[in-house]
């Protein structure tokens, strides 16, 4: 792929946009419009299909309502993608960059996403070198999941994920390969594969690893797909101690956690409502379920990254129900909604850490104890 139409990626510690030469061309502009409009308007078409189909028959079978679901679901990625090209394109992203194990927070999304990866079909194959990097976590994560994304949304069989160091300039990469088209569906104009891939989410993913400071290289061969990013700032025992200690753009992020996913378990109406609302501006992607087995329904699928729920429900059924997710996902954050609580406690049960806040407190109280699970989940 040639990415010499780029724009420029701006120098370590600006918030200047990574795109701004894109921003400023109207063609680009109406052409990432369309886009979207496309890539939403076609799910959202089978799944009105789907319900009209339900409205006349007054049946839908669970294999139908799956895939309503994923249909709605993919749509909401979609936006949610849209949300976050807006966000880097608004100028208003402040990085914090630190010392951070690649290797590791690798691995730790693609266990997070292990049951998605095994609904779809899909086998990981890894060769993970250990890598560190200087960048900033936040936006890293969201990286990871854009990447994550982007492949599972045109892999077909396997994913190859691999991460070494390359000797000069001594810097790690990360490679992601797949095969998305089978050898005898191949269409006979080369650009047709390449038209195929560049959804949505690679639109995000190439926006966040510019703004980033990386070197993006793919490579489109026929039914396959070969991607490369490459980290300028990796440690290594030539990099200076200065440069490791340097201290981050601490300014205000508009959206800290965008791009993450919570799952609020709450019988209450009152209580989704204030959740609701007190996340609204936060660029989450959040699910409501009513109890513990319509959770452990909705996780069967894939797991999120934080759990909030209310005290009530949590009894036998949900400890143990807590202690199988966490042994998948060690990093899945838990925030526990009391009756009595106040501002944010953070307690150790039974050698399980779970942040609570007070039900009176929701708004007030909840951000910050988001940002503070999710940070340490990395």
């Amino acid at each position: 792929m040639n990415l010499s139409d780029l724009p420029e990626v701006p120098g370590k510690g600006s918030t200047a946009p990574a795109f701004t030469a894109e921003r400023n061309g109207d063609h680009g502009f109406r052409e990432l419009v369309g886009q979207l409009g496309r890539e939403v308007a076609a799910p959202m078409t089978s799944a009105l299909e789907r319900i009209n189909a339900f409205a006349t028959t007054g049946r839908i079978d669970r294999s139908g309502l799956r895939a309503l679901r994923d249909e709605i679901e993919h749509a909401r990625r979609i936006g949610l993608s849209a949300q976050q090209i807006s966000r880097f394109a608004s100028g208003r992203v402040r990085q914090n960059p630190e010392r951070l194990n690649l290797t590791q927070t690798l691995r730790d999304a693609l266990a997070q996403r292990g049951r998605e990866t095994a609904s779809r079909g899909i086998d990981l194959r890894q060769e993970l070198k250990p890598a560190e990097v200087i960048i900033d976590a936040s936006m890293c994560a969201a990286l990871l999941q854009a990447l994550l994304d982007w492949s599972f949304e045109h892999a077909r069989s396997h994913i190859e994920f691999r991460i070494d160091i390359k000797a000069w300039p001594e810097h790690a990469r990360l490679g992601c390969r797949f095969a998305h088209i089978p050898a005898d569906e191949l269409p006979t104009q080369t650009a047709q594969v390449a038209d195929r891939l560049d959804t949505v989410p690679w639109q995000l993913l190439r926006r966040l690893g510019q703004t980033l400071g990386l070197v993006l290289e793919r490579e489109d061969a026929p039914g396959t797909a070969q991607l490369t990013l490459e980290f300028p700032r990796t440690v290594s025992e030539g990099m200076a101690l200065l440069e490791l200690d340097e201290p981050g753009n601490t300014g205000p992020n508009s959206q800290p956690m965008v791009g993450r996913h919570v799952l609020v378990i709450a019988s209450r109406r009152e209580t989704r409502n204030a959740v609701r609302d007190t996340l609204r501006s936060m660029g989450l992607m959040v699910d409501y379920v009513g109890s513990i087995d319509e959770a452990r329904e909705f996780c069967s699928a894939g797991l999120p990254h934080a759990i909030l729920f209310e005290a009530a429900l949590a009894g036998e059924n949900f400890r143990k129900l807590r202690a199988e997710w966490s042994q998948e996902v060690p990093t899945l954050a838990f925030i526990e909604i009391s009756e009595q609580g106040r501002e944010l406690e953070v307690l150790d049960i039974g050698g399980q850490r779970t942040s609570r806040i007070g039900r009176d407190v929701i708004a007030s109280a909840l951000p910050s104890a988001l940002m503070f699970e999710l940070s340490k989940a990395g």
